[in-house]
């Protein structure tokens, strides 16, 4: 998703190709053998990791200035602490059958501590690190969708009013609804589509 919206935002053409993963194409296993999406093959090299994408399409363009020089680095910090420590309390409240050592909610807390640090910060500004969007909105975004929509009526009722008006303007921006449309899935030997 957010390496999506970084593609799309930086207006550079790709192929895409929708894979189903519980069938994953030889091309797939080839181009990565880590075998997970997304996937970014270039003429030169390949790259396996959404942030890397990401950072990859906004340095070819960056029409936006997502990666504010002023703000990178504290962007950075921030996506570092959502991709390791909130994805791992993400992943325990939302798959929390699978780890029954404690109730859901204990886990809801610990993500908890994530969301009432993006609330302070978007209690300064519309955005999370100043007032246009940048690097930090995107990476984020899709994690704190996941969180959100795990118990959609108490993040509702929540009090992050700054971050439910931050989640919702994303979602129903343009360029969300964009990179939101479904494909089919792609198979070996089948042209892929352009994005």
């Amino acid at each position: 998703m957010r390496a999506r919206m970084a593609i799309r935002v930086s207006n550079i053409e790709v192929e895409l190709r929708e894979v189903d993963l519980k069938h994953k194409p030889a091309a797939m296993l080839q181009a990565s053998p880590k075998a997970t999406v997304p996937i970014l093959v270039c003429p030169d090299k390949v790259i396996a990791e959404s942030l890397d994408i990401m950072l990859w399409a906004l340095q070819q363009s960056d029409p936006h200035d997502w990666l504010k020089k002023d703000y990178l680095d504290e962007a950075l910090s921030l996506i570092k602490y959502n991709d390791n420590l909130f994805k791992i309390h993400l992943d325990h409240y939302k798959y929390a059958d699978r780890f029954p050592q404690k109730p859901q909610n204990e886990y809801r807390e610990k993500g908890e501590v994530f969301l009432q640090q993006l609330e302070v910060k978007l209690n300064l500004h519309n955005f999370i690190l100043c007032a246009e969007p940048c690097l930090a909105d995107i990476a984020v975004l899709p994690f704190i969708r996941q969180f959100a929509y795990v118990d959609i009526k108490w993040f509702e009722a929540s009090p992050y009013i700054k971050l439910k008006q931050w989640l919702q303007h994303w979602l129903e921006s343009k360029l969300f609804k964009s990179i939101m449309t479904k494909h089919p899935v792609w198979q070996d030997n089948q042209q892929a589509l352009i994005l």
